[in-house]
């Protein structure tokens, strides 16, 4: 079985023009490539499209962070899912050591404005830390899920899941942790982070996310489980995408964002690499549909 292949001309977004680019979420929206992500040297959250999912379009910043709440002097790592014809996003707000999440809206997926000042996910339990953050929400039949890694505000620890009906008050699972480390395997073996689930047929709910080997070495991996809550079982082809010694992604590869391309019969996967403090957005692919 095949595993994914490395773009040759990486990175697709980011460099000394735009700086510092992560954290990506790629959905299809009218026919385009939507990128959202976290744009550093900008303090913001942005948004890019593209014909093809290589090249794309100059961002446009979504939502800028607001220090007069106490919990946003800094924001990153969002996801935005459209519902109907709105536009809802779920972003990372930074403050005093703690993260937190917040929640935003938009009619043309460009502007986004908060409906309330306050967060809609803090930390509340022992295992979460200091900080909850890189929401993942899906909508399924009336009911938001959400996937959420929380514990350190450096590095996150774990993966919890929580539900709502109106994407703003959320019942947090009561077995979370649904998602830790397993430490036999070395590229998890400190922690595991930031995640994508998506429901499919033939697999049930497939989630790509991040292992790290040490708290500064990550590399992506994938997992799947038919409810997307319990008996995970992870991908023998894991890691599936591992830093390239002297190149851009030369120390972690985060934060994956994945599709399926049915016309290509590929999948099409997006990440953040690291080399020393600069960070981009690659993009690799795996022709085939067979991931576990």
């Amino acid at each position: 079985m095949d595993n994914f292949t490395k773009h040759e001309n990486n990175p697709v977004l980011g460099g000394p023009n735009l700086g510092t680019c992560f954290d990506v979420l790629v959905t299809k929206d009218e026919g385009l490539y939507r990128m959202d992500f976290s744009w550093r040297p900008k303090k913001a959250l942005a948004v890019c499209f593209s014909e093809d999912g290589i090249h794309w379009s100059d961002p446009q910043i979504t939502l800028e962070k607001d220090e007069t709440t106490g919990w946003e002097d800094n924001i990153n790592r969002n996801c935005v899912l459209k519902v109907g014809n709105i536009y809802k996003m779920w972003y990372t707000g930074q403050a005093r050591g703690h993260s937190y999440i917040g929640y935003a809206e938009s009619r043309d997926g460009i502007h986004f404005t908060r409906p309330l000042k306050e967060p809609v996910m803090i930390s509340e339990y022992p295992w979460e830390g200091f900080s909850v953050m890189n929401p993942c929400v899906l909508y399924e039949n009336g009911t938001y899920r959400m996937w959420y890694a929380a514990g350190e505000t450096y590095e996150p620890n774990a993966l919890g899941y929580a539900e709502s009906s109106d994407g703003i008050r959320w019942t947090k699972s009561r077995i979370n942790p649904i998602f830790t480390a397993d430490k036999k395997n070395k590229y998890e073996q400190d922690r595991i982070g930031g995640c994508q689930v998506i429901k499919t047929e033939d697999m049930g709910y497939v989630m790509f996310y991040i292992g790290y080997e040490t708290v500064h070495k990550a590399q992506i991996c994938m997992a799947r489980s038919d409810n997307g809550i319990t008996q995970w079982k992870k991908s023998p082809l894991n890691p599936i995408i591992v830093p390239t010694e002297g190149s851009w992604d030369a120390d972690a590869c985060y934060k994956p964002s994945f599709l399926w391309n049915e016309k290509e019969d590929t999948w099409m996967l997006w990440y953040n690499g690291r080399k020393e403090s600069n960070e981009y957005v690659g993009y690799a692919y795996k022709i085939g549909r067979d991931l576990f």
